[in-house]
């Protein structure tokens, strides 16, 4: 790979170009960690910048303590009870300049371009679960839910692709002609609403159901009838070529394949694959049909020094009688041999043990280390993908609407949400490690090689890969780790499908964002994008606002001219990136993330999924301090480089003076 141009170590000079970057020790300092949270937001913020600048100082293993930080953060949660729920939403939060709604009608309903009503509501009532009551107007467009009351200037603001299910409840003390509606919502609340049933009215139930579940109605997504154009085309984010020209591929081991260009090798696989040089097409035809839906060892990331790879795949198909495949097992060794670092390679099977064993009774299963020659199996124990939707299932009911602050901890780890969080991480690390210190490639497999796979190779790419962490980076990992490797995004968040039920849904990519934040607080200069761009992300996961996310595969996509009908999500984002970046964000490339994966050092992203709960809410405006840390920083750099211009021009005109010793470590413009 052409290396990045950057620091050549730690700070002081020391140290080889990669370096392991992990967080300071957690345990606390005694008289750092006050006895009661801190309500002052902006005393927080000191701290912070002063632990983040002491931070760079003493080099990039010097981190700020988790622990301390955590107990100022604390301080910023509302402690007392709410009158009002103004719900916070990544689309009309903060003031962004792009995909805001401003198409006014005279109801006074913002619309997004694209955007209809279908039907208004009068004397609807809100029920808010923390202040009872609310009486206004509701709104449905095609893409939206708009409730407005004008008595308690209260507006909520639900987009239709989010829910989940809608269920009828009873409302007593309301008349007769009176019905409930309950929004199930993907996104961890469950808004409530009671209407008066008339003829005038249309059936608000019907209409709903409609444009929340389209494809169930035979009707397009609200992707494809969005028109907002943007400055940036986020289609461009991602070109499969140009980012393993970036690894440094193709090389003498490995080239560009185009062998599945027509996606008939592998129909859930990308266009563009990178495969073995010294393999044959007729050969890695044998492989497919040995490996589940097709999904053949492809190589997703090589380490720019020892050459030891990232390759994902599915399980192979060995069935109980223990099939072979003399081809696969001939691939797996000239993966081996292209890593001359290194004379054994390390098969990472996210599975349960058990459950791999179970599946080999059903025709699938695992390698067997007495046919594939210096091969060491490690299971990692990840429960599958039904274990993971009933977790968040649980913790929904731990979060909203009420939270029991007595046995708030005891709910928490009942939902083993965390101690799955911790699984992942340490799958993670463990993986990253081996190329990183083992210098071994890795072949990582779940079943299907489309879930938890994503999750570990996303994960572990971005620990080895700082290019990753950077705004772009993140969404190139996006694009072609989850995207264009046929994670089933349709199945899993169920896109504009009423089938509340169905066993395939899952939160996988929800929990691999989680892991991302649970790496940005124990390294908060070390990612380029901010807690904000995270919950985006997500929120548009569910929305079907945008195309990045729809449909299960890359050939899907292809076959519903995704790209040129509807707008990138990365559009969005990269036309306001300031919105989205990390103030303290220090561009430390080649540096190595080794988060720590204990228990003790994971927390509930709480800003995440209590977000509905105004007793969970901050009490200060944190994205707007953020955005004025970042204009604060572009003024320090500009005062920085007229004062080194001052310091050039007078030491050219003084020659007896020596010039100012250079620094090899932390550039300046990235210091707060």
């Amino acid at each position: 790979m052409d290396k990045q141009p950057g620091a050549t170590g730690l700070p002081d000079g020391s140290g080889p170009n990669r370096k392991p970057w992990t967080p300071a020790s957690c345990s606390p300092v005694p008289g750092d960690a006050p006895e009661s949270p801190s309500g002052s937001h902006v005393e927080w913020c000191k701290q912070l910048i002063a632990a983040t600048i002491s931070s760079q100082i003493s080099g990039p293993q010097e981190m700020v303590n988790r622990d301390n930080k955590d107990s100022l953060d604390e301080g910023l949660c509302y402690q007392g009870d709410s009158d009002s729920e103004q719900l916070p939403n990544a689309s009309n939060l903060p003031a962004l300049r792009y995909g805001a709604q401003v198409k006014m009608t005279q109801n006074q309903v913002p619309l997004l371009p694209g955007e209809t009503i279908q039907t208004s509501v009068k004397d609807v009532m809100y029920i808010c679960p923390f202040s009872g009551l609310v009486n206004g107007t509701l709104t449905i467009t095609d893409y939206k839910l708009y409730f407005f009351s004008v008595e308690r200037d209260f507006t909520l603001d639900v987009n239709l692709g989010v829910i989940s299910r809608l269920e009828t409840i009873s409302v007593p003390n309301q008349g007769a002609n009176t019905k409930g509606l309950e929004l199930v919502c993907k996104d961890m609340r469950s808004p409530r609403f009671a209407y008066k049933t008339e003829n005038t009215n249309p059936d608000v139930v019907e209409l709903l159901a409609k444009h929340s579940f389209p494809l169930s109605h035979s009707m397009p997504l609200f992707a494809f009838s969005y028109k907002e154009q943007f400055p940036v085309d986020g289609w461009k984010v991602y070109d499969p070529t140009a980012e393993y020209k970036r690894q440094g591929l193709p090389n003498e081991s490995w080239t560009i394949s185009k062998m599945n260009a027509s996606y008939e090798l592998c129909d859930t696989y990308p266009s563009v694959l990178v495969i073995p040089t010294n393999i044959t097409d007729e050969e890695m035809k044998r492989v497919a049909v040995f490996r589940a839906k097709h999904r053949i060892p492809v190589l997703s990331w090589i380490h720019p020094e020892s050459q030891a790879t990232i390759v994902r795949c599915s399980q192979p198909l060995v069935g109980p009688s223990d099939r072979r495949c003399k081809e696969d097992e001939r691939l797996l060794q000239i993966i081996m041999d292209a890593n001359a670092q290194s004379h054994k390679l390390t098969i990472f099977d996210a599975r349960q043990s058990s459950v791999a064993v179970t599946n080999k009774t059903k025709d699938g299963g695992y390698e067997s280390e007495s046919f594939y020659p210096n091969v060491e199996l490690n299971f990692l124990e990840i429960p599958n993908i039904h274990v993971m939707r009933e977790s968040l299932r649980k913790m929904k009911d731990v979060v909203y609407p009420t939270i029991d602050e007595a046995h708030w901890h005891s709910n928490i780890d009942q939902t083993h949400w965390l101690e799955y969080i911790r699984l992942l991480l340490s799958g993670a690390v463990k993986i990253a490690d081996k190329l990183e210190s083992g210098k071994t490639s890795v072949v990582v497999h779940c079943s299907d090689g489309w879930d938890r796979t994503s999750q570990l190779t996303s994960l572990a790419m971005l620990m080895l890969d700082s290019y990753y962490r950077t705004l772009q980076g993140f969404q190139v990992l996006v694009e072609k780790e989850w995207i264009s490797f046929g994670h089933r995004f349709e199945a899993r968040v169920g896109h504009g499908d009423e089938n509340h039920a169905n066993s395939e849904r899952s939160p996988l990519f929800v929990q691999f964002v989680d892991c991302v934040w649970q790496m940005t607080r124990q390294f908060p200069s070390a990612f380029e994008f901010n807690e904000l761009f995270l919950i985006t992300v997500l929120d548009h996961l569910y929305s079907c606002l945008f195309g990045t996310f729809l449909f299960n595969s890359e050939q899907e996509r292809s076959a519903k001219d995704v790209q040129t009908e509807t707008v990138s999500l990365w559009s969005y984002i990269n036309s306001q990136p300031e919105e989205f970046t990390n103030p303290f964000y220090v561009d430390y490339q080649n540096q190595v993330l080794c988060p720590l994966v204990s228990s003790r050092h994971l927390e509930l992203w709480s800003s995440f999924y209590a977000r509905w709960n105004p007793r969970m809410r901050p009490q200060m405006p944190v994205h707007q301090t953020l955005k004025d840390l970042l204009f604060l920083r572009a003024e320090l750099q500009r005062r920085v480089e007229e004062l080194q211009r001052e310091a050039s021009s007078h030491s050219l005109s003084s020659p007896e003076h020596s010039p100012p010793p250079s620094h090899t470590g932390t550039p300046l413009h990235t210091t707060v």
